[in-house]
């Protein structure tokens, strides 16, 4: 609608901008009603209050600006949004730090709505959701990614059914972002000096309600035409442009947070492509204190977190060594004052040979005082991945701990959930600590909750229909990649499956036996239909293969349309999937998923999971709320399982899920379903979203990271200075500690073992001894010594009393770092066992 700058605008004008600039909308639908009233057509085609402003002509928007019913409305919700941001939240009664700390959030990618397309997956669905619920708890984050010129590659297909990638042009102007400006109003500009010159990032900001994102873009014209190029796509490009961009975000995320005047205490990397901000973090802290790199990264790592979502070694971003230098050795020498070695040195295994790949998972470790995975089966698979790095410690002690993702739950509740929902809990449901979510749900009518699951599959059928119909006339009449024209069922099972195409997570399953499959969907008299949605990454063949065999399928005759795909997955389709499908199929490779949420999102609409337990299901699964495929234990991988875990997935279809939702009481509702749908949206969908994953961030990591980095910034670094004199005190004398004698006496029910061990330089409070022993399954035992007498040359001997239910041989002697400021063995993983 042209130039929407305030200096254009009269009052009214400039609220109706603001409201659409706050991606609050996206998830709050109090403003539904005026974007309808600006442009119905374009707003029920793309729910986008940006671009319904965009393209609203002024001279509409002002007529309507004059009548006073829709003035009144729009004051009406000016003061309820202000009302909104104000309102006390459940942060400001968790936390009693004075003054309240701020976290900043570092992503490559930020899923918050298709009107802002700079995301792939999971990893920006995660973190769009976790920002979306910081605003609703009022956990004061703020958060810095990229913008992409043309970020993730849109879906096209061609004639014969092969994918295409499709790069459209992200026009900052018309996307719900303004550009970030200094105190004088001038547009602010980042410097970042490289060996060859100045490089100048740009900043752009996007509320989202009571949080903000921060952007940067290298598309400043002072830059160079490769510098420029940076940001232009997500997760394109070759090794140098990935490295590039992890720069920008790191150290010029970082970097414009301190020219911004913000000085956050807790820096959260969600997964290690941030791992770089923890550098300039401790660059920034140098320069307000005149204190030693070494010095300064012991400061900010109490205050980094670190969130992997990798399961696979192959997920860790790696990069030559001699690529890393010759972008880092300016930032090195210049910047941080010390030399590249010891950068690099942060990436590496212990004992690497020069010539070792940079590991920014490493990396990310070793700036970080606190590291979780993203489930459960993560935690234990994580703690596999990062053992390298803790060589003489038991896996089980790798320091890696887990919170389940969780789903912003306001963000993918279809409009019949949210008047279910809201008639069961309330309207601030999702605002608190969800402790009474669950009873209004159970207390639900079957009949209220079957008429908003026919509700819900009846819209998506009809969406189905209107995106078949768009895509064969903007084809000339010919039908999209030769798909026929689905003729689905408003009443009949839904099934849904949309994933990121890649091996692991075997999106083929389904048709391993592809006449089981058709049986299944063209049954006359228990009527199933599949819906199925995904993209494969442009370089990735294998699984653009796999998208093709489903192309083959879907066009096979007998099908009589009972199957379709949906072309160009993003987060509008995503939506319209979660809100109407019945059931939602998960088959990766256990486990190779390190959480995935996609079928957390069917929860608050009444679907249901049928999946391998893998991820968060792993925690979820059981028989009242869904079905598991397989017997949970891993099998390794190949033809054989694939074949095991096709067959149980056909079998459970066959014999439990198609009949369950076919039997019908007399008002025709299934209520054998219904109890399932029920158990699973009170139980689980709490469980599993956004709200609880913040609340636990927040209480378990980003409160104690807080309190812990201003005790260590506290009087200049005092703290932080000691923690450096005792690990430069343990590297020097470690090699001196030995064991002497072992000793083990019966006394009634309990073991007095006792061990004598010569400790050399090192000072008996700058450790422990203690006896360790290994359990079946859970948490090891151990059981900490003390001194009991002192011998010639330092010895000490240590004892301690244990159970006698365990042979006394089950117990070793060991003796691990220790400082009560630390984090033991993150940041110290010395360790000597007794031989």
């Amino acid at each position: 609608m042209g130039d929407m700058t305030p200096s254009c605008n009269t009052d009214d004008e400039q609220a109706v901008t603001d409201l659409a600039l706050d991606l609050y909308w996206t998830w709050n639908h109090a403003t539904d009603r005026l974007w309808r009233q600006l442009a119905p057509d374009i707003w029920d085609h793309t729910h986008n209050a940006w671009t319904v402003l965009l393209n609203t002509p002024r001279s509409h928007l002002r007529s309507l600006l004059a009548t006073p019913d829709f003035r009144d409305m729009l004051a009406q919700l000016v003061q309820a949004h202000a009302d909104s941001q104000k309102k006390p939240s459940w942060f400001t009664q968790a936390s009693t730090m004075t003054p309240s700390p701020t976290i900043a959030y570092f992503s490559m990618e930020y899923m918050l709505d298709e009107a802002l397309p700079i995301y792939s997956g999971g990893l920006g669905n995660v973190a769009g959701d976790q920002l979306k619920a910081a605003s609703d708890l009022g956990v004061p984050v703020v958060a810095v990614g990229l913008l992409y010129a043309q970020g993730y590659f849109r879906q096209g297909f061609s004639p014969t059914g092969q994918q295409e990638a499709l790069y459209p042009i992200n026009d900052p102007a018309q996307l719900p972002l303004t550009p970030v400006c200094d105190g004088n109003g001038d547009r602010l500009r980042v410097p970042f000096r490289i060996a060859t010159g100045q490089v100048w990032l740009r900043a752009w900001r996007a509320r989202v309600g009571r949080t903000a994102l921060y952007l940067l873009d290298t598309n400043d014209p002072d830059n160079p035409p490769d510098i420029r190029c940076i940001t232009t796509q997500l997760y394109g490009g070759d090794d140098t442009l990935r490295l590039r961009q992890e720069l920008v975000l790191g150290i010029g995320g970082w970097r414009l947070l301190r020219v911004m005047g913000l000085r956050p205490d807790v820096c959260h990397l969600n997964e290690g492509h941030a791992a770089f901000a923890a550098l300039e973090r401790a660059c920034g802290l140098m320069e307000d204190l005149g204190i030693s790199f070494a010095h300064a990264l012991t400061i900010a790592r109490a205050g980094t977190i670190f969130t992997t979502h990798t399961a696979v070694p192959a997920g860790f971003d790696r990069f030559a060594p001699e690529l890393v230098r010759r972008h880092l050795d300016f930032y090195a020498r210049h910047d941080l004052r010390t030399d590249i070695a010891e950068i690099l040195a942060l990436g590496h295994d212990e004992g690497a040979s020069p010539d070792t790949p940079f590991n920014m998972a490493w990396l990310a470790l070793r700036v970080s005082g606190a590291v979780n995975a993203v489930s459960r089966l993560h935690e234990q698979v994580s703690r596999s991945l990062f053992n390298p790095l803790f060589p003489r410690w038991p896996q089980v002690q790798v320091p890696v701990s887990h919170v389940t993702n969780g789903v912003h739950v306001p963000t993918w509740d279809s409009a019949a959930a949210d008047a279910l929902w809201t008639s069961a809990a309330g309207k601030d449901r999702w605002l608190g600590t969800l402790e009474d979510v669950e009873h209004g749900i159970r207390a639900m009518p079957a009949h209220d909750l079957w008429h908003s699951r026919m509700q819900a599959r009846a819209a998506l059928v009809g969406f189905i229909a209107d995106q078949h119909g768009a895509r064969s006339c903007f084809a000339g009449g010919q039908h999209d990649c030769g798909m026929p024209p689905p003729q689905f069922d408003p009443a009949a099972l839904t099934i849904g499956f949309a994933r990121r195409f890649a091996a692991y997570k075997r999106p083929d399953l389904l048709l391993h036996d592809p006449s089981r499959l058709a049986r299944i969907l063209t049954s006359t008299d228990r009527p199933v239909q599949l819906v199925i949605a995904g993209k494969a990454h442009p370089r990735d063949m294998a699984g653009q293969a796999l998208i093709a065999r489903w192309m083959d399928f879907i066009r096979r005759p007998d099908l009589y349309g009972r199957a379709t795909f949906l072309v160009d997955y993003d987060m509008s389709i995503a939506r319209r999937l979660v809100e109407g499908v019945d059931l939602w199929v998960n088959t990766p490779l256990r486990p190779w998923e390190a959480c995935g949420t996609s079928g957390m999102k069917v929860l608050v609409n009444g679907g249901l999971n049928v999946s391998e337990p893998d991820g968060w299901w792993a925690e979820a699964g059981a028989p009242d709320v869904g079905w598991v495929i397989g017997d949970g234990t891993d099998h390794g991988e190949g033809p054989a399982r694939d074949a095991y875990d096709a067959d149980c997935l056909y079998t459970l279809l066959e014999n439990e899920i198609v009949p369950l939702f076919h039997q019908r009481d007399g008002a025709g509702i299934p209520q054998g379903w219904v109890a399932m749908m029920r158990e699973s949206m009170a139980r689980l969908t709490p469980r599993f979203s956004a709200n609880r994953a913040v609340r636990d961030y927040t209480r378990r990591f980003y409160l104690p990271a807080a309190a812990a980095c201003r005790a260590r910034l506290a009087d200049g670094g005092v703290k932080a200075a000691d923690l450096g004199r005792w690990r430069q005190a343990l590297a020097a004398g470690w090699h001196e500690i030995r064991f002497g004698a072992l000793r083990a006496t019966r006394v009634a029910d309990r073991w007095r073992i006792s061990v004598d061990v010569y400790l050399g330089a090192i000072a008996p409070d700058m450790v422990q001894v203690q006896l360790y022993a290994d359990v079946t399954a859970g948490t090891p035992v151990i059981v900490l010594m003390t001194p009991a007498a002192g011998g010639a040359d330092g010895q000490l001997t240590y004892s301690a009393e244990v159970d006698a239910a365990r042979r006394a041989a089950d117990y070793t002697p060991r003796v691990v770092s220790f400082h009560p400021d630390a984090a033991i063995p993150l940041e110290a993983a010395f360790i000597t066992w007794q031989k």
